[in-house]
């Protein structure tokens, strides 16, 4: 089954909190998303298992994407070349045109592992002839596949990235829904007691809006260069 966007995380909430209004307007635009989860999360702070990947499975029907778990350990994250190839082989299977992950992390060793493990996994899974690669074989059976972008939304438990991003993509319209997916996460965050965390999110989300005058914005950097039709496709400025 293709879609057009795989969003890589190291745990379930990830992509909601980094980019979760970015997904509902993506879905809002017609397109088909799958997030992978790298683990499943367990130990949750508040839950018992299996308690977060009901979570998640139901944050997932809010934002209208869907979502798989891959097999590695919350807390134990490693960049692995036998993660690199699983996550290759999910990208050669799904052919997406847009990849997202997060890069640049530095304060939960989990996310740090994302960014090079995902960088290294969009380059292999654009090469051939894996029969001939020892230990290769989990990509035999599936064809080369390039993606046309991949993108890095900013991991909220690091410090902020001020102005120095690639571009931001406004959420007010879609932001209700973001806020409901992150809110079943009861297993990580005390949404009833207003959770410190929670209100810290929120605050980058609208800190990153006044920069562009909305209320709600996400921002992203680019693993290489952007380039675009005409200059006309931005849309205006707070300050031109």
């Amino acid at each position: 089954m293709s879609y057009d966007v795989l969003v890589v995380s190291a745990h379930p909430d990830d992509a909601e909190v980094q980019m979760g209004g970015t997904l509902v307007k993506l879905v809002h635009e017609g397109m088909r998303v799958l997030l992978v989860d790298l683990c499943d999360g367990e130990p949750s702070d508040f839950a018992e298992p299996g308690v977060r990947v009901a979570q998640a499975l139901r944050a997932a029907a809010i934002l209208g994407v869907e979502r798989v778990f891959l097999d590695g350990q919350d807390r134990l994250l490693a960049d692995t070349q036998a993660m690199r190839l699983a996550v290759a082989r999910l990208i050669r299977l799904h052919r997406p045109r847009l990849v997202f992950g997060t890069t640049e992390a530095t304060t939960h060793p989990d996310h740090a592992v994302v960014g090079p493990l995902l960088s290294a996994a969009v380059f292999l899974a654009r090469l051939d002839h894996w029969e001939r690669v020892p230990g290769g074989e989990l990509l035999a059976d599936t064809e080369p596949w390039n993606v046309e972008r991949l993108f890095f939304p900013h991991c909220k438990m690091e410090p902020a990235w001020g102005r120095d991003f690639a571009f931001a993509v406004d959420v007010s319209a879609h932001y209700e829904r973001k806020r409901a997916a992150i809110n079943t996460y009861g297993s990580i965050f005390k949404v009833e007691e207003g959770d410190r965390l929670l209100t810290l999110y929120e605050a980058e989300d609208a800190y990153l809006g006044r920069l562009f005058g909305v209320a709600y914005a996400e921002a992203f950097k680019s693993h290489s260069p952007l380039l675009v039709a005409s200059p006309t496709v931005f849309l205006p400025g707070l300050h031109a």
